[in-house]
């Protein structure tokens, strides 16, 4: 009966909200099963219309599109694109207004991200393009027997007090979702108690790690839920340990960003397939991440390096879509790790700890900080173990040798934080 009330505040929200949302859900729902062929086809017809229409109304990329050459009139093949140069999160700040279209759309929302991966930015999201995004996101749901208005735990919680405290649970209410506001071992067994009566979570891969793992500690039985969202960080095989245990089920991965939209979702085979109607991926070189989303009619994402670290595939799901797939994620490229001699990318202690996993089973759950040139601080989560320091050490080895000095502590556990994790900072002062 709830869930009947649910779906119809949800969907009258959405005939305010997304008037479009039902439409693009239904056209996502027919190109699903789409072949490969078809699907790219399918993207480039969308890229057609996106590109003509960025090319007259933002005056940013009508000045990149002249000086590159780019004729959005005449596209023989996406391959054209490569002649537009690659735009990375400062750019996007530094030149908002011209980027953003001239076009008077009914209905646009103000959207903004963190200043996580560069400058914080706001921009506008026209109302089709927030429920393209929203369609993605119900259609990869779908997938587990989820829907969007099905009671739900969400795990980005935040100290608030009065009338904003007010307002945020108000609107959980009306969204069929409680959260987390301080992270006590009585709120999260008040948490965990909810969840009986919800059948999927969502937030940021590390707290629900570290809710999964408290609520094992304290033995605390939650049935297994449908789903365990991951979504802005790094799943580390650690997290899904503890998930398992205390949901039923690994954290599954939703990989996207605010300006880029919904980019891949994991489905329940274990591969990530990319939203190939409404993002077109690229990797450089260096294996970066480049994205354009051909829904961003408003402010227009193209070419756009996110700072990830990323693997393709051209294989094809076991699941029958035909969707291409991103292999793995393996984070921001992050800053330079300082040797006595040489530099290394951050994301070496990714492929350390990776290691240890696949080749000991051990996991581990890490934090490391480079506080002068030569010498890391390596904190691992759990009791001092002599034999996983010294495995620690030899895969260390292996990549730093004698270039760099390693202390490694033990933490019983790290303190529970509302943002996003960093797996590697770097406090060196050159």
């Amino acid at each position: 009966m709830y869930s009947s009330f649910a779906k119809i505040i949800y969907g009258a929200g959405a005939k305010v909200r997304n008037p479009s949302l039902w439409k693009e859900y239904e056209s996502l729902k027919q190109s699903e099963w789409l072949s490969r062929d078809k699907l790219y086809a399918l993207q480039a017809e969308n890229a057609g219309a996106f590109f003509k229409f960025v090319s007259r109304y933002s005056r940013y990329y009508e000045s990149v599109f002249r000086q590159a050459g780019f004729d959005a009139r005449k596209i023989s093949s996406l391959d054209d694109m490569q002649r537009i140069p690659v735009i990375t999160k400062n750019d996007l700040v530094a030149n908002r207004e011209a980027i953003q279209s001239d076009y008077d759309f009914s209905k646009v929302f103000k959207a903004e991200t963190s200043g996580t991966t560069g400058g914080a930015l706001e921009f506008n999201r026209d109302e089709r393009w927030d429920s393209i995004n929203r369609a993605s996101v119900m259609r990869a749901y779908d997938w587990y027997g989820v829907k969007p208005w099905d009671r739900h735990g969400y795990f980005w919680g935040y100290n608030i007090s009065g009338k904003h405290a007010v307002k945020v649970k108000l609107l959980d209410a009306l969204q069929n979702r409680f959260r987390v506001f301080n992270y006590g071992r009585e709120d999260i067994a008040d948490f965990a108690r909810k969840l009986r009566s919800a059948n999927h979570v969502a937030g940021y891969s590390s707290m629900i790690y570290e809710v999964a793992r408290i609520i094992n500690e304290m033995g605390i039985e939650v049935p297994s839920l449908k789903l365990v969202k991951g979504t802005s960080e790094m799943i580390l095989d650690v997290y899904h340990r503890e998930a398992k245990k205390a949901f039923g089920v690994k954290v599954t991965s939703e990989y996207g960003a605010a300006e880029s939209g919904l980019i891949a979702f994991e489905c329940p085979q274990g591969n990530m397939h990319i939203n190939i109607e409404n993002v077109i991926v690229e990797v450089d070189a260096g294996g970066e991440i480049i994205v354009t989303n051909l829904a961003s009619y408003s402010h227009p994402i193209i070419r756009y390096k996110l700072g990830d670290v990323v693997a393709l595939s051209d294989e094809y799901c076991s699941c029958g879509r035909s969707h291409p797939i991103i292999k793995d994620v393996f984070g921001r490229k992050g800053a330079l790790v300082y040797g006595h001699n040489k530099e290394y990318p951050a994301l070496t202690f990714y492929y350390v700890f990776k290691n240890i996993a696949i080749n000991y089973s051990i996991l581990m759950n890490y934090k490391v900080a480079q506080y002068s040139k030569g010498e890391v601080t390596i904190t691992i989560e759990g009791g001092e173990n002599a034999k996983h320091e010294n495995i620690v050490r030899q895969e260390l080895d292996k990549y730093f040798g004698a270039d760099m000095l390693y202390q490694i502590a033990f933490v019983k556990s790290f303190d529970r934080e509302r943002k996003k994790a960093q797996y590697f900072e770097s406090f060196v002062s050159l």
